[in-house]
């Protein structure tokens, strides 16, 4: 993609080719169908040929209708849509056609077959990418809407969940991604990495991206002090809980700006697929109108319903492959993430860019969306195996879609592509040494531990399609399901009431939280006190590399096996911990140990100096979180010109936070930074 998009109002004689393809698609469909499909037929190959070019045109009047009926009424009709919409234009087609044998009943029947038999043949005749999808989306796009403001450029930020930099510059170089290797190539884009603070997670980097601060943010979920209970970032009412905590009003996207997709809105006036406005946006008019115009199109639905069914057979078939080969470190894969995987990586990336598509059309200002497959495929299957380099490679077919959809934008966009972290591989701890960390902390203390180690990053984000989408009736019960379930999953305590446990542990990649039920934090002194094999313990272990905690005077510390290293002042004692876990380690841990909102102690696993590999307090293969491996590098990519003048080095997404917000002030969406000041 060009720094600059040219932009094209109506259609294109580059069009032409396309369109005859479809039509000759949507031709040999309907043949194949009626030789099918008994009571469908028609005098004359021609007369097939007709039914494909009128229903091309009945669609072009009736589809607009029927989404605009549907998003008024509600989802059920949205859904009806979906299913019979275009069986109704096609019915309409065949009764314009003469020569052509259907009744209402066969004419449903030969959609969805045509459906299926047009799918395969989009897919042959374009080697698997995204044409399909890319030239229904492009044609409603051209019925953009006019904006009073043409000459500021947009901006679309797309955050690929999870992509390592060094896993992201080994693809360019090995030309895996073809779409982004030509942009860098060519010198329009600049490519670099950014250093996320600890923890490592989603959380934690959306809240400093969006909203400019990390604080009050210890991990992907956290005992909270002043609500005497676990937070979850990705369970709805949680996330909208902790936006509020956080949230000025002057977030990245607050200047006409949509989230997408995200755990929260960066003060957009608009979102979908949000987190923390999953309860508030339930139902939206705006929400089933994206839905349906995604949905009624011949290479919406269906497209998405054989790719969603694919993706769950090519996990199990990859699942299984992994263990033929006995290949090392891996994870137990089984049919819960192939369906979470199959939402994700299928319906979900369809969907955002289905709204994106929406919102490009509209002019809107900002938009950033999260694409997550990348990141829900590594974690189980590990950051380089083939599925995960698939997902990439996938990703930057949507990212070319992007940039294709954006050329019929009212306004230039400019393309910004981030990742929020990045990840580490290993084999979990618990599947290593036989116990899980709240096992270990349990026997250390000689006390009932809540223990909080269930990955369920794909139950969230199925929980956001469920909940953005729900309206009440069975939608709404399907939404509460899903929220239930997350919860369930997300706080199952040990044996004993979770209430009258006094500690919790809580599993964050391999970042381990021990907390104290209660309201104050406990000092390294008065932990000692009461229970003194704890930190010892701990710290001795072969899977930990450090305990880390503060003092009675509130200075923060690193403990190792071997020594320890007062972060506060930098002098160490025997063995720095920290000494395996790069240069900038304490500094981040530092910061994190000053959020009052901070555990008791952070337990980060050890890492292996010649594989990069930690020990998840999860069960996963790939994970983020503390320090160690690749967690905490992440990638930044931009136009050159936006990208000139950056820091030297950025630490922290509160920093990104900043120079994200002077791409906007250079493309002409805010005031200066001097004259806000």
């Amino acid at each position: 993609m060009p720094t600059r998009v040219a932009r094209t109002r109506g259609a294109r004689i580059s069009d032409l080719p396309r369109l005859a393809l479809a039509w000759a698609a949507s031709t040999v469909a309907l043949i194949i169908t009626g030789a099918l499909l008994p009571g469908f037929s028609a005098a004359s190959w021609w007369s097939y040929a007709a039914v494909a070019a009128a229903a091309g045109l009945v669609g072009l009047i009736l589809r607009p209708v029927l989404v605009e009926i549907s998003a008024r009424v509600g989802w059920v009709a949205v859904l009806l849509t979906a299913l019979v919409g275009q069986a109704l234009i096609m019915y309409v087609a065949i009764r314009l056609v003469p020569g052509i044998e259907s009744t209402p009943l066969t004419a449903l029947a030969a959609t969805w077959v045509s459906a299926v038999v047009g799918t395969l043949i989009s897919w042959a005749t374009t080697a698997g990418t995204d044409d399909g999808l890319i030239t229904s989306l492009a044609g409603r796009a051209r019925r953009q809407e006019t904006v009073t403001d043409p000459e500021v450029d947009g901006v679309l930020f797309v955050q690929l969940d999870g992509v390592p930099f060094p896993v992201l510059q080994w693809a360019v170089q090995s030309g895996g991604v073809p779409h982004l290797r030509r942009w860098l190539a060519s010198g329009d884009y600049q490519f670099r990495e950014w250093t996320p603070q600890l923890p490592c997670t989603t959380p934690a980097s959306q809240m400093g991206i969006l909203h400019g601060t990390v604080d009050g943010i210890p991990a992907f979920r956290w005992y909270d002090r002043e609500l005497q209970r676990v937070l979850v970032a990705n369970r709805p009412a949680d996330a909208r809980v902790i936006e509020e905590r956080h949230s000025t009003g002057q977030g990245l996207l607050c200047d006409d700006g949509v989230s997408i997709s995200n755990l929260f809105t960066g003060d957009a006036p608009r979102s979908f697929l949000t987190m923390s406005r999953v309860e508030v946006r339930r139902g939206s008019t705006q929400t089933r109108r994206a839905f349906a115009w995604f949905f009624a199109t011949p290479n919406g639905f269906m497209r998405s319903f054989t790719r969603t069914v694919g993706e769950i057979f090519k996990e199990r078939w990859q699942a299984r492959r992994q263990i033929k080969r006995d290949l090392n470190p891996r994870v137990r894969r089984d049919w819960t993430f192939a369906l979470l995987r199959a939402v994700t990586n299928g319906l979900l990336r369809d969907l955002n860019t289905a709204l994106v598509a929406e919102e490009l059309r509209r002019g809107t200002k900002c938009i950033y969306v999260d694409y997550v497959d990348y990141d829900e495929i590594a974690h189980h299957a590990g950051m380089f195996r083939p599925e995960s380099l698939a997902a990439l490679d996938g990703l930057d077919r949507t990212l070319g879609a992007l940039a294709e959809l954006a050329g019929s934008a009212p306004r230039r966009y400019r393309l910004v592509v981030l990742s929020d972290h990045g990840q580490s591989q290993g084999t979990p701890f618990a599947d290593k040494y036989d116990q899980t960390l709240g096992d270990l902390c349990a026997e250390l203390m000689q006390e009932h531990v809540q223990n909080v180690d269930a990955s369920v990053e794909g139950l969230g984000r199925a929980d956001s399609i469920a909940g953005d989408v729900a309206s009440g009736g069975l939608s709404g019960k399907l939404a509460g399901r899903a929220d239930d379930v997350l919860t369930k999953a997300q706080e199952t305590p040990a044996p004993g009431d979770a209430a009258e446990d006094p500690v919790v542990v809580l599993g964050s990649g391999n970042l381990g939280l021990v907390y104290l039920r209660g309201d104050r934090r406990l000092s390294l002194q008065a932990l000692d006190h009461q229970w003194p094999a704890l930190v010892p313990g701990l710290a001795g272990h072969p899977g930990v590399g450090f305990v880390a905690g503060i003092d009675d005077d509130g200075g923060a510390w690193a403990i190792g096996s071997g020594g320890r290293r007062n972060i506060t002042s930098g002098t160490v004692e025997g063995t720095d911990p920290l000494a395996g876990f790069g240069p900038h380690a304490a500094r981040v841990l530092k910061l994190a140990l000053m959020h009052p909102e901070a555990p008791d102690l952070y337990v980060n696993s050890t890492v292996d100096p010649v594989t990069g590999d930690v020990a998840a307090f999860e069960g996963l293969v790939g994970s983020h979180g503390g320090l160690g491996g690749w967690q905490d590098r992440a990638m930044l990519m931009g136009p050159a010109d936006l990208m000139a003048g950056l820091p030297e080095r950025i630490e922290g997404a509160g920093e990104l936070h900043q120079v994200l917000v002077a791409m906007l002030e250079s493309c002409g969406q805010r005031a200066t930074t001097a004259s806000r000041d």
